[in-house]
């Protein structure tokens, strides 16, 4: 079975920062962080395959960094340099294909494994 728990969020003034955390269970091949603002589709944010193969999307591209942590069974997301339009709820998500399939482009759905999701506000 199949289980994600983000934890991290919060609410910091832009410019700031954050870590999410994502304890997860089992091995998982492809693992990412998805969010959705009020009001838009659900979007992919980074993904990481066991091999080491990281993509971010290009809104978050040199601000956050998508890491994993396997003696903890930990994936995190460090979130530099907020912007306001980083507001929304952030997901983790667990697949079982590496390579070019683990992706932030893939569909939420493609996904067999999410968690329940942290907040991020970020305020002006």
């Amino acid at each position: 079975q199949v289980q994600l728990v983000e934890s991290g969020g919060g609410s910091v003034q832009a410019g700031g920062a954050l870590r999410l955390s994502c304890a997860f269970s089992g091995p998982f091949v492809c693992m990412g962080w998805f969010r959705q603002a009020p009001g838009k589709e659900r979007e992919g944010v980074a993904t990481a395959d066991r091999y080491g193969l990281i993509k971010y999307a290009e809104s978050v591209q040199g601000r956050f960094t998508i890491s994993k942590d396997n003696t903890k069974n930990t994936l995190y997301l460090q979130m530099d340099s907020l912007k306001l339009e980083d507001t929304a709820m952030y997901y983790c998500v667990a697949g079982d294909v590496s390579g070019s399939w683990c992706h932030p482009t893939r569909r939420f759905a493609d996904f067999p494994g999410w968690g329940q999701g942290t907040q991020v506000t970020v305020s002006s």
